[in-house]
């Protein structure tokens, strides 16, 4: 089980009724396209969800309050890596908490917090559950991994009456989530009658994690610019899962690749910013460049080398962007404000969208709380910069009857369609309802993970373009694909939904939940593996995706257009510059057969971020023919494929020697 499918359990547990009850509400039949329910549909969960908008919850369920006890002097922050112990009261409500109902104590169930247990005083987590209250016994016990239950006896529990839980109080303490971020949330519930259902407490407390030691350098560049044009360049220095706001000091040199792009020879970073810096550059003459950067200070020494700039005088920019991720409003790590801020002042993407579970997370749901949709729309808002950076406002309909999929809305207001609403409850309804909007939606993980598509629903030709087929769960794109996803499905992969006449233009997106959009692919927790100090052993990026998009400006209804055509392409993470034509005809176009009839033209370009290791050319289902190419970074070649024939369809795929991905999107001969 994955670290993600691990904290979807305990998210599940998390709900207010117990899963076993025999009144529970069982799903009712699918509503799939072909009338069968799809193999990886998981009913279950479905049911689950409905159960606890349905329980009727007594007065007392989520009474009372919960806070962190700071002593003077304190501030309760945890640091990347450091055990260490916090105190949390709980005082109940107005209408008391019965013998028989309990308190639930969840600590966040992500990236390596420690259990809470309450039976070894030695071992990481172990929790001193106590109440000064007398007559009354508590009982805990670890129903799962991150989720402590306190059940009453003795006597009720009267209003304002507290019982305290110390997190760490041996001499192991509790290790902290992995990844730097505000707000993680430690979730307190109560079921205060003892019917098995339970409420959260509204105003849950809050710690900030600090990061760790810093560990690298990353440096990246926009994809594209024109001669004497502006450029940016953005640094960071980062810890280990690639957190920022280090507090460094130290000197930035910056050197070109190759030489010719006039740079400032040394930069100062302060700790007051946080290790990182965004910096307008000239764009040299025509031609591929990259940039190598190294920081030295705090007796710390790191290097990075950019992803490649196209210089060009024509064609359309591409614009590198991350369509989906997740902040701590469901499931993932941060505040919305941080997502936003890392993807333009430490990523140094062009557009983002964050796109967290319309019903489902730690807390509560964007379908049932409106404030939190508002607060995703007014960051959207805040950070929306056309020309500099675009932001998106979006969500993931979580559906896991017929897969999960994405909206996107290219405007300033949309509404959350939740995959529970009997109204939007299938791929269809979802596209009904969202016709006439600057929308569109696109699949995730559709080959397999946590639950893969149900392509019986012919993917909408307006409202759905293009498709992911790589994120950190792994490639969706076939059986053959490096870093294949987990749990495949035989026959559900991309290229067998392009085998079933769909025209969907590729993306990838990080699908991250660690608070990094963009930089997915250098978390050690999704695979990342740093390079050997003795350097005998290459890095190894992990899984994550980007989108790219060739558009005619840096605007949502440029980038909508864009997409629409499938102008699109996929990578796992590093910046690939790639370029594609048949005939003539650009990435994602649909191609008269009599226009390439004999023998049609296939010209590659591609600049990697580090050596080639080959490159495939997939033809109608199966890999047609595999270029080894093992030395370069930079690659132009043309080849002829004959005998096209209406039907087929033709993609390029990209694999570098640290494997890093990267598809075109396909053409399709009608």
């Amino acid at each position: 089980m994955t670290a993600l499918t691990r904290a979807a359990a305990c998210l599940v547990l998390f709900l207010a009724p117990a899963c076993s009850r025999a009144d529970e509400p069982k799903p009712g039949p699918s509503r799939s396209g072909n009338g069968d329910a799809p193999p990886t549909a998981k009913p279950a969960v479905l049911a689950e969800l409905r159960a606890d908008l349905a329980a009727e919850r007594h007065p007392s369920d989520g009474g009372g309050r919960a806070w962190l006890v700071l002593a003077e002097g304190e501030d309760g922050h945890a640091r990347v890596g450091r055990p260490q112990s916090w105190t949390f009261r709980y005082e109940v409500g107005p209408h008391g908490l019965q013998v028989g109902g309990a308190l639930y104590f969840q600590v966040p169930p992500f990236w390596g917090w420690s259990t809470p247990q309450p039976t070894r005083e030695q071992a990481p987590g172990f929790t001193l559950v106590s109440c000064e209250a007398e007559g009354v016994e508590l009982t805990p016990r670890t129903l799962q991994r991150t989720l402590l239950q306190v059940e009453i006896g003795g006597r009720s529990l009267e209003e304002g009456e507290h019982i305290d839980l110390t997190y760490g109080a041996g001499p192991a303490g509790a290790l902290p989530d992995q990844y730097a971020e505000r707000g993680s949330l430690f979730l307190f519930a109560v079921d205060g009658d003892g019917d098995g259902i339970r409420g959260r407490i509204e105003g849950c407390p809050t710690i900030d994690i600090l990061p760790a030691q810093a560990a690298m350098l990353v440096a990246h560049l926009e994809a594209t610019a024109r001669p004497g044009g502006p450029v940016r360049l953005t640094v960071a220095v980062l810890d280990g899962a690639a957190s920022h706001g280090c507090e460094v000091n130290g000197s930035l040199s910056l050197r070109s690749h190759p030489a010719g792009f006039a740079l400032p020879e040394r930069i100062e970073l302060t700790a007051e910013e946080g290790g990182c810096r965004t910096l307008l550059l000239e764009a040299p003459a025509t031609g591929a460049w990259r940039v190598e950067a190294t920081f030295e200070g705090d007796g710390l020494r790191f290097e990075a080398r950019s992803n490649p700039l196209w210089v060009e005088e024509g064609g359309d920019p591409v614009f590198w962007g991350d369509l989906h991720g997740h902040s701590n409003l469901s499931d993932g790590t941060g505040l919305p404000e941080d997502y936003f801020r890392y993807a333009r002042d430490v990523a140094g993407l062009d557009l983002i969208a964050l796109t967290d579970h319309d019903h489902y997370g730690m807390m509560h749901f964007l379908d049932q709380r409106p404030e939190m949709w508002e607060e995703i729309r007014r960051q959207v808002s805040a950070f929306h910069e056309p020309g500099r950076f675009v932001t998106l406002l979006a969500y993931e309909w979580t559906n896991w009857i017929h897969g999960h999929r994405h909206v996107l809305y290219f405007e300033d207001d949309g509404e959350v369609l939740s995959s529970l609403d009997e109204r939007f409850d299938t791929p269809a309804e979802l596209w009904d309802a969202l016709r006439g909007h600057s929308a569109l939606t696109f699949a995730h993980h559709s080959a397999g993970g946590p639950v893969a598509t149900d392509w019986s629903f012919a993917p909408d030709p307006v409202l759905e373009p293009v498709t992911e087929v790589m994120s950190v769960h792994g490639s969706s794109e076939a059986a053959d694909s490096p870093s294949r996803i987990y749990s495949f499905l035989p026959g559900n992969s991309v290229r067998d939904a392009l085998g079933k006449g769909f025209t969907l233009g590729f993306v990838g997106s990080s699908d991250g939940h660690d608070g990094h959009p963009g930089l997915a692919h250098l978390s050690p927790f999704y695979g990342y593996q740093a390079a050997s100090a003795d350097r005998k052993r290459a890095a190894r990026l992990g899984n994550g995706g980007l989108a790219a998009i060739r558009a005619d400006e840096l605007s949502r209804a440029s980038l909508l257009a864009a997409m629409r055509a499938r102008r699109t392409y996929a990578t796992s993470g590093p910046r690939i510059l790639l370029e594609v034509s048949l005939g003539g005809y650009p990435m994602g176009a649909t191609i008269p057969a009599a226009a390439v009839a004999g023998r049609a033209r296939l010209d590659l370009r591609v600049s990697a971020t580090t050596t080639i290791e080959h490159v495939d050319l997939i033809r109608s289902g199966a890999l047609a023919e595999r270029t080894l190419v093992g030395d370069r970074e930079d690659l132009r070649s043309a080849s002829f494929l004959e005998n096209l024939e209406p039907g087929e369809y033709v993609y390029l795929r990209v694999v570098q020697a640290d494997g890093g991905l990267a598809w075109s999107s396909p053409f399709f001969l009608e």
